[in-house]
C-alpha cells in the first residue's frame, strides 16, 4: 500500500481531498458522491452552471452545511468540519460571495469577530489593526479601519472580506464568485495577490462563472454540472470553448451575437441631473444624455462614480433635481409620481445592481418575489381586494421554465436560490413587462456562462423590439460587446461617448480614471 495512504487516510501531497459528498436540501440533490483532490500550492478553478452546487461544496467544506455522506481530508487526514470554527483551525479561510459581514460594525470589528483574544477586546483590536494596515499596504488593499460597513460600497466590502479571510492566515483561501464587484484593474491586482500566495505556498479555491479568469490563474480546473463533478483537467491543456461545453452539456456561443441597431424616437432625455447624498455631496454632477427606441446605451466607469445614483434616480429610489423626460413626457425626479411605482406604472423596468437588496425579499418565496412592483397587474388579481396567488404562481412557473430557474420550485424561499438563479428571477420578472425603458444594473453578476448567454440575448431581442436600454456594468467586455453607444463617468460626469467598433479598453479605462486630453478625448 503506498505510504500515507489507509483505512481512513489519504494522500499527503494535496491541501483537500473530498470522498463521495453528497447533500440534499428536500427533494433537491445539491450534491451528489463528489470527489474531488486539491494539491498542495496551487490554485484550483471550481466551475459550474448557477446551481451547479459550487457554493453548497465549499459550504459543506467551511462547516456551514453538513454533508449527508462521504468524507473530508486536510493534508491526508480525516477532518471532520463541523462549523466554520472547525475550518478555520483546520486552516481554511472562505470569502463568500455574498458577504458575511456585520453592518453597523466597523471594518476592525468584522476584521476580529470570532478571532478575539480573550474578554478584553483592546488587545485584539490593536493587534488587527496593526496587521490590517500591514496587508493594505502589501496588497494595495486599502479601508478605513474605522469605517461602518454599511457606509462602504459593494467593492470596499469585498476587500474586507478579503482582508478578513489573510488576517487568519489560512493555508487554504476559498474564494466564492471574488470578482463580482471588482473593476477590471482590482480583479487584475487580486490575482497578483492570490499568485503571490500561492507562491507562499497557500493553497487557493477559486469558484467562478470567469473563464478568462480561470484560464489566466487556475493550475488545474473541475467542472460540476447538476450536483455532480463531470471532470477535472490541467487548465494548461483546455479551453474556454470546451469548459463552456462541459458546464452545460452543450456548445455555448461565447461571443454576443447582434445586429446594428436601428434607433427611433428619443425615449429618455436627461438634464443637468444632479444628486446630493445625505453628507450633502454631489454624486451626480449635471448628467445629460439621450437613449432612443431600440438602442442600448452602457454606461462604463469604476464603481462609485455616479452610475448607481443614476440608475436608482431613474428607478424611482433616489430623489435628483434637473429635467427628465419620458418619451416627450416630464419625468418627475422628485415629489409626487418619482416613486417606482410611478415608473413601473409610466413603462420603466430596473434591474438593479443589488439584487439581494434592492430586487428580492429573501425570506419570500420565488412566486412572491416575481409579483413585487407589479401586484396590481390585473393577471394577478381576482378582484380589486385579492390576489389571483394561482394565477401567480402559474405564471412564475412559466417564467421559471423560460429563464431556466434552478430549483424551478416557485414555493422556494428566494434566500435558498444560488446567487445566479435570484438573479435569474429578478430578470425574468423585468424583461417580461414589455416596458418602454429599461434600466440593468450588473446584469450578469454572479450569473454562469450558460444564462449569461442568455441574458445578453434577451437584452438584444429587447432592443431589436423597440425598447431603449440603459446598461450599467463593471465588466468592460459586457459594455463593449452589448452597447450600440457608451458614456464613461468619472466623479458623477460623463467624460465623454465612444462607439463600442472603434474603441478599446485601454482608452475606455483612462477616461474611466479621468485622464482626458485637452480636448476632451482620451489622452
Amino acid at each position: 500500500m503506498p505510504p500515507g495512504k489507509g483505512q481512513g487516510m489519504s494522500d499527503t501531497s494535496f491541501a483537500i481531498e473530498l470522498k463521495g459528498i453528497s447533500k440534499a436540501f428536500g427533494p433537491v440533490q445539491a450534491n451528489k458522491d463528489i470527489n474531488i483532490a486539491v494539491p498542495k500550492g496551487t490554485i484550483h478553478g471550481i466551475i459550474g452552471e448557477n446551481g451547479a452546487g459550487k457554493s453548497t461544496l465549499m459550504s459543506i467544506l467551511y462547516g456551514f452545511y453538513k454533508a449527508d455522506s462521504g468524507q473530508i481530508f486536510i493534508s491526508g487526514k480525516p477532518t471532520p468540519i463541523p462549523d466554520s470554527q472547525s475550518a478555520i483551525r483546520a486552516g481554511i479561510g472562505m470569502v463568500f460571495q455574498h458577504f458575511k459581514l456585520v453592518q453597523n460594525f466597523t471594518v476592525l470589528e468584522n476584521i476580529i469577530l470570532g478571532a478575539e483574544e480573550g474578554a478584553m477586546l483592546n488587545t485584539s483590536l490593536a493587534r488587527a489593526r496593526k496587521t490590517l494596515k500591514q496587508l493594505a499596504d502589501d496588497y494595495e488593499l486599502d479601508v478605513d479601519p474605522d469605517a461602518l460597513i454599511e457606509d462602504l460600497s459593494v467593492g470596499h466590502q469585498q476587500r474586507v472580506e478579503i482582508l478578513k479571510a489573510l488576517y487568519r492566515q489560512a493555508d487554504i483561501l476559498i474564494l466564492d464568485e471574488p470578482t463580482g464587484v471588482l473593476t477590471p484593474a482590482e480583479a487584475d491586482h487580486l490575482f497578483r495577490i492570490l499568485k503571490g500566495l500561492k507562491e507562499q505556498g497557500k493553497t487557493i479555491i477559486l469558484i467562478t462563472h470567469k473563464l478568462r479568469e480561470i484560464m489566466e490563474s487556475t493550475d488545474n480546473v473541475s467542472v460540476m454540472r447538476r450536483g455532480t463533478m463531470v471532470a477535472t483537467v490541467k487548465t494548461a491543456e483546455t479551453s474556454p470553448e470546451a469548459l463552456a461545453e462541459l458546464m452545460v452539456g452543450r456548445k455555448v456561443l461565447l461571443e454576443v451575437e447582434k445586429g446594428p441597431a436601428t434607433p427611433g424616437e428619443t425615449v429618455l432625455k436627461l438634464e443637468d441631473l444632479r444628486i446630493r447624498d445625505e453628507h450633502g455631496v454631489e454624486r451626480l454632477k449635471g448628467i445629460s444624455l439621450e437613449i432612443r427606441a431600440g438602442e442600448i446605451l452602457g454606461i462604463a466607469g469604476v464603481a462609485g462614480n455616479g452610475q448607481s445614483e443614476l440608475l436608482a434616480a431613474l428607478g424611482g429610489m433616489m430623489r435628483a433635481t434637473g429635467r427628465a423626460t419620458l418619451k416627450g413626457a416630464a419625468l418627475p425626479l422628485s415629489g409626487a409620481g418619482s416613486d417606482g411605482q410611478s415608473r413601473r406604472r409610466a413603462g420603466i423596468a430596473h434591474v438593479p445592481e443589488d439584487r439581494q437588496h434592492y430586487g428580492l425579499i429573501l425570506d419570500f418565496a420565488a412566486w412572491e418575489n416575481i409579483a413585487f412592483g407589479y401586484h396590481n397587474d390585473p393577471d394577478y388579481q381576482k378582484n380589486a381586494l385579492i390576489m389571483d396567488n394561482a394565477a401567480l404562481k402559474a405564471d412564475t412557473a412559466r417564467k421559471m421554465e423560460t429563464y431556466d430557474v434552478r430549483p424551478p420550485i416557485p414555493a422556494l424561499a428566494a434566500k435558498n436560490f444560488s446567487g445566479g438563479n435570484q438573479q435569474k428571477i429578478v430578470v425574468a420578472r423585468e424583461f417580461e413587462q414589455d416596458p418602454v425603458l429599461l434600466l440593468v444594473g450588473q446584469p450578469t453578476r454572479g450569473v454562469d456562462i450558460g444564462a449569461i448567454e442568455f441574458i445578453h440575448k434577451q437584452i438584444i431581442a429587447l432592443r431589436d423590439k423597440g425598447v431603449a436600454v440603459l446598461l450599467v456594468s463593471v465588466e468592460l467586455d459586457e459594455i463593449m460587446s452589448l452597447s450600440d453607444r457608451i458614456a464613461v463617468m468619472f466623479d458623477g460626469q460623463i467624460m465623454g461617448y465612444r462607439d463600442p467598433a472603434t474603441t478599446n479598453e485601454r482608452e475606455l479605462g483612462l477616461l474611466m480614471a479621468g485622464i482626458t486630453d485637452q480636448k476632451g478625448e482620451a489622452a
